[in-house]
């Protein structure tokens, strides 16, 4: 039987199943013979994931899972693997491993030989995304911004010229920063868009300038609840005087004029000259105009 097509577990596999991120019918039949049959379900918090299988009828073994405790655990998950035991590994809503823990299991099951089959499922990240009206050809999913306000301003600031659409998470206590964030980096010149609730009673989808995105949320306070996916629109490609710039300015702090413009006439596939000439006018030196 090849798991893949087939809906039973297969012995020594570890399975990889997304569970709903509100309406429990997002549960596929696939993903409920697989979590049925298994001989056990690796959880980041078994309460959660022992109620919805209970909403299932579904009387498995769990065990916990999750940030803290994820390195102690795999080598108990391996041996399990190895006696030809069935592993299901959750998270506790939507796909594991996309901004939850798994990463070291996968990784370790995956350079023991043992099989690994994911299933496709619910994500809050890609079912935003898609309602979202933002381009969707290539994208970029970073899982939380920085939580510090200083911090997340100079991280949104390194990506303004990012060239795909930006996906990410946010808490319900820190939404409201991140859009007051947005609109002090990017104002009017950047599109995004944010969900909320996915799939739940709530469920929410807004797009708009950055800019707007502070007024909106602090219209009503209910919008400040729940969970978050906001997306940000392609940056415009960076002006080159900017970029040298953006270079020179640190470089300059370490090395002499000629080798910062020759590292970064490098990195950027622009001419020497040019970039020596913007050197040594942020240096306080500038080099006579060339003759004509």
């Amino acid at each position: 039987m090849n798991p893949a097509n087939e809906g039973a577990a297969e012995a020594g596999t570890l399975y990889i199943v997304p569970t709903p991120i509100g309406n429990l019918s997002d549960l596929s039949p696939r993903a409920l013979r697989v979590l049925d049959g298994v001989d056990v379900v690796a959880a980041e918090d078994t309460r959660t994931t022992g109620a919805m299988l209970s909403h299932f009828g579904i009387r498995a073994r769990l065990t916990a899972l999750h940030e803290h405790n994820e390195s102690q655990v795999v080598g108990s998950l391996l041996a399990r693997l190895a006696e030809a035991h069935s592993v299901a590994l959750v998270s506790d809503a939507g796909t594991p491993l996309i901004s939850d823990p798994g990463y070291r299991l996968v990784d370790a099951v995956r350079d023991a030989g043992h099989p690994v089959v994911a299933l496709p499922g619910p994500c809050a990240a890609v079912a935003a995304l898609s309602a979202a009206g933002l381009p969707s050809d290539a994208f970029s999913f970073f899982g939380f911004p920085p939580p510090k306000a200083s911090a997340r301003r100079d991280w949104l600031q390194a990506h303004a010229h990012w060239p795909h659409t930006m996906v990410m998470y946010e808490s319900s206590h820190r939404i409201q920063g991140l859009a007051d964030d947005l609109g002090r980096v990017f104002g009017r010149e950047r599109r995004v868009a944010l969900s909320r609730e996915i799939s739940k009673r709530f469920e929410e989808h807004w797009r708009g300038e950055a800019s707007a995105l502070s007024g909106w949320l602090a219209e009503d306070e209910n919008r400040l609840r729940g969970e978050f996916v906001v997306m940000i629109a392609p940056g415009a490609p960076p002006d080159p005087a900017e970029a040298i710039d953006r270079l020179l300015k640190p470089l300059l702090r370490e090395l002499e004029p000629s080798r910062a413009a020759r590292v970064v006439a490098s990195a950027l596939g622009e001419r020497r000259n040019t970039v020596y000439r913007r050197a040594m006018e942020l240096a306080g030196d500038a080099p006579p105009a060339a003759k004509e």
